[in-house]
């Protein structure tokens, strides 16, 4: 592990607890600060695949956040982390490998499941599941990077950098909003809420 133990528990302080999915994240971060960088400004550009826990790690870690326009969130429910160098155009892509969340037997599934469903955890199988998490992070903590992740250099240049637009008042709600974020509908200029209020009249 190459991040200090002071800043895993500032990162974890940051998050509120400690879990696979912030492990996760602590753990991508230390390959992209490793290959790519820590992004002092926006020169370091993450694009996260997840809302998950480890995209509170990656914006701590590695400097990359939602205010500076150098942090992406793609909705695609999936923990991959793409890293881009802005001066040299290096760039890299970590998977997390099928079967690492949920290791070694599936508690944590089979029991968050049944939580899900609504059915009430026993004592013994709240015990039983925060003993397979607690195993579980440490596992993540402890092993090398390449066992928990496929990491590939990525050849697609990097987005462009975030710009700061005109914001102007919505038609229907008198909010400003950026204007690249409008909608047009019968004649108004909209911020999305409202144009989808509305589109959804007619």
């Amino acid at each position: 592990m190459d991040i200090h133990e002071d800043l895993i528990e500032q990162t974890i302080r940051f998050h509120g607890h400690s879990c696979p999915g912030l492990a996760i994240g602590i753990r991508a971060a230390e390959v992209a600060l490793r290959d790519v960088g820590r992004a002092d400004d926006e020169e370091i550009l993450a694009v996260v695949e997840t809302d998950m826990c480890g995209v509170d790690a990656i914006q701590f870690l590695t400097g990359c956040t939602f205010g500076k326009g150098n942090l992406i969130h793609l909705d695609y429910g999936k923990n991959a982390f793409t890293f881009y160098r802005r001066r040299d155009g290096k760039a890299i892509r970590i998977v997390t490998r099928p079967g690492i969340m949920g290791r070694p037997d599936g508690t944590i599934v089979s029991l968050r499941k049944k939580e899900a469903a609504g059915g009430n955890l026993s004592s013994a199988e709240k015990a039983r599941l925060r003993r397979a998490i607690d195993d579980q992070t440490r596992y993540i903590m402890e092993a090398v990077p390449e066992e928990l992740f496929d990491i590939n250099p990525v050849s697609e240049p990097a987005p462009k950098k975030a710009r700061i637009m005109e914001s102007v008042p919505c038609e229907g709600c008198g909010e400003n909003v950026m204007e690249s974020r409008t909608r047009r509908f019968m004649g108004e200029t909209l911020c999305i809420p409202c144009f989808e209020t509305r589109e959804q009249r007619w």
